[in-house]
């Protein structure tokens, strides 16, 4: 696998994506974990999800 590069991200329609790549075990008890997210695009995708649901 190959790092994810915000070329990857931009565009994309889920509100975050996972980067297990970057996700790292610190000091045996905390977990870091990294997600991605274009906040204009996957906001939108929401509202149109939430618009969809209202009008059901």
């Amino acid at each position: 696998e190959e790092p994810l590069v915000l070329a990857d991200i931009v565009g994309n329609p889920h509100s975050c994506v996972f980067d297990a790549l970057s996700t790292n075990v610190l000091e045996g008890n905390m977990v870091k974990i990294l997600g991605w997210y274009d906040n204009e695009w996957g906001y939108s995708n929401r509202c149109v999800d939430l618009l969809r649901k209202l009008g059901q």
